[in-house]
Formats: C-alpha cells, sequence, structure tokens
C-alpha cells in the first residue's frame, strides 16, 4: 500500500516540475512584458531587436555549419549519458536513504533525465562568460591598435597576435572568431558583415551592442577610434564589475551548498548509527514517508532559493 501511494505521489512530484518548467519556457518564448520593455535602456532595445532579426534570418543550414552559435549548446551523447547516469547515481542514493524502498530508487533516479537540459544551460552559460571576458581583452587591444594610427582590417590582424599571447591555446573562441572576420575581410567580404555575424552568433548583449555601435559610426563616418576607446572602457567596467560580484557570492555560494549538503549527511548518520531512532520516519503507519517527502522537499527548495538569490546580474 504504501509503495502504490508513493509512486503515485512521485508520479504526482514529476507531472508538477515538468508542468512548471514547460510554463516557465513558454513564458520565455513570450518575451517580456511592456513594463519590462519600456524599462529598458536604448542600447537594450538595439541587442533585443538585433537577435530578433538575426533568429529571423537563420536557417536550419546556418544552425548547423562549422560556426558556433552561441546561444545553442548541444551535448554529445557520451557527455549527456555521463550527466544522466551520475545523476540517477546520486538521486537513487538520495531516494533509498529517504525512503528505503528500491521502486522510490528507481522513480526518484528517473528524475535524473532533466540534469542533462540543466547541465547544458550551465555549460552555455559558462561559454558566454568566458566569451564575454575574452572579448574584454580583444576589444582592448583593438583600442590600443586603432589609437597608434593602423587602419581597421590591420588593427583586427594585431588582434589575433595579442590574443595569441594572453591565450597560449590556438582553439579558444575569441581567437577563433576574430581569425573567421579577418579571413572573410580577405574573402572580399565587409569587415561590417562579418563583425554582424559573430554578434548575432554571440548572443551576448555587450558584441551586440560593440557592433551596432561599430557600424553606426563605419556608415556615418565618427571618430570611429574615440567612440571604440569609450565602448572598451564601458565593456571592461562591467565585466569588472561582474567578476567582482561573482567573487563576493563565491563564498556564500559554497557555504550554501555544504548547508544543503548537511541535513543528507545528518539523516544517513542518525539512519546507520542509530536505526532504531529513526524507524518511526519509515513506517507509513507513523505517516513517517510523508514527513521525510516534505523534509525533501524543503531541503530543494531552500536551496534553488539559495541559488536564485546569489545569481545577481549586471
Amino acid at each position: 500500500m504504501f509503495d502504490i501511494f508513493l509512486i503515485l505521489f512521485l508520479v504526482g512530484l514529476v507531472g508538477v516540475y515538468f508542468n512548471t518548467v514547460r510554463k516557465r519556457k513558454k513564458r520565455e518564448r513570450e518575451g517580456p512584458d511592456e513594463q519590462e520593455l519600456k524599462a529598458e535602456s536604448t542600447f537594450a532595445k538595439r541587442a533585443r531587436e538585433i537577435r530578433e532579426e538575426a533568429s529571423k534570418r537563420r536557417t536550419p543550414k546556418q544552425m548547423e555549419g562549422h560556426l558556433i552559435d552561441y546561444s545553442q549548446y548541444k551535448l554529445s551523447k557520451k557527455e549527456w549519458f555521463f550527466y544522466f547516469f551520475a545523476a540517477a547515481v546520486v538521486l537513487g542514493l538520495l531516494g533509498y536513504l529517504f525512503y528505503e524502498s528500491w521502486i522510490a530508487v528507481v522513480i526518484v533516479a528517473a528524475i535524473g533525465l532533466v540534469f542533462p537540459g540543466m547541465r547544458r544551460k550551465t555549460l552555455q552559460k559558462s561559454r558566454k562568460e568566458k566569451l564575454n571576458l575574452q572579448f574584454k581583452e580583444a576589444i582592448a587591444s583593438l583600442s590600443s591598435s586603432l589609437a597608434a594610427g593602423r587602419s581597421i582590417e590591420n588593427s583586427f590582424r594585431e588582434v589575433v597576435g595579442d590574443l595569441r599571447l594572453l591565450y597560449p591555446d590556438p582553439n579558444t573562441h575569441i581567437i577563433r572568431e576574430f581569425e573567421i572576420i579577418n579571413r572573410r575581410v580577405e574573402n572580399g567580404e565587409t569587415i561590417e558583415r562579418a563583425i554582424q555575424d559573430f554578434a548575432n552568433r554571440s548572443d551576448s548583449e555587450d558584441i551586440l551592442n560593440f557592433a551596432d555601435v561599430f557600424i553606426t559610426c563605419k556608415r556615418t563616418g565618427g571618430n570611429l577610434v574615440e567612440v571604440i576607446r569609450r565602448t572598451s572602457d564601458v565593456i571592461s567596467e562591467k565585466v569588472d564589475i561582474q567578476q567582482e560580484v561573482q567573487v563576493m557570492v563565491a563564498q556564500k555560494k559554497f557555504e550554501s551548498r555544504i548547508l544543503s549538503v548537511m541535513p543528507i549527511a545528518l539523516v544517513a548518520f542518525l539512519r546507520y548509527s542509530s536505526g532504531e531512532y529513526m524507524d518511526p520516519l519509515y513506517e507509513w503507519a507513523n505517516l513517517g514517508p510523508i514527513i521525510m517527502t516534505a523534509c525533501l522537499g524543503l531541503l530543494l527548495l531552500s536551496y534553488w532559493l539559495s541559488q536564485r538569490i546569489m545569481n545577481i546580474k549586471v
């Protein structure tokens, strides 16, 4: 009787989770409401328009090309299986610790199917953060080259050499992107179009803003050296602030993970050192599984809230 009730409860819990994820994705597709749009800055509005135009222009062939689309991150089959297996093992042990039922172990472990998708988003975010940090160094080098009197095309070639000194790995994203820009310019393509394509694929507000400023200044004949210098300063300050914020909350994030693991470790310690003391929590007659489920839900909720609180965006 208990196993049947537990199965129904866990299936319902999984259903609620998937329904919540579906609604959240639907809201993301619908976009921000009118109040959020009014509150956006001019640069943010322009960046959004560029992203929307780029997504309309992209065809399936372009999305599957050799150029990286930073708004997407695809896990290989090996990576997907590895993340699922790791999550299934951890969740299975957690299910056995809280319920001591093999049916519960299988059901809880099946929730690991959603972990590869969560990990994919984390890896995508990490890649974009690295790209933004690398772009800060690239735009600083570009500003210095233009200030020294070099032409735009020569400055972009010079940036690749400077980046190779900072990043020895030739497969670094920013090095490959600037090499692609230089190659396209050598093949007769305009530098504005090459930069715009990189900005569209980057899915980064900073790079989109830079592309917008660069193209506008190039077409209108503005002081490109001064504009790029100021843009470089703004982007550098923003990235520096983001790094300072990450350093400030890094310790708190580590503490939140420790505090989330400690209750689980305490339950395991009491269960296997004083089993009789914990027996009522595993008996249906005493509503123990319901209490354990509520405790597990509160633990997951507290961890989720702590991560949301410390997710500070600049």
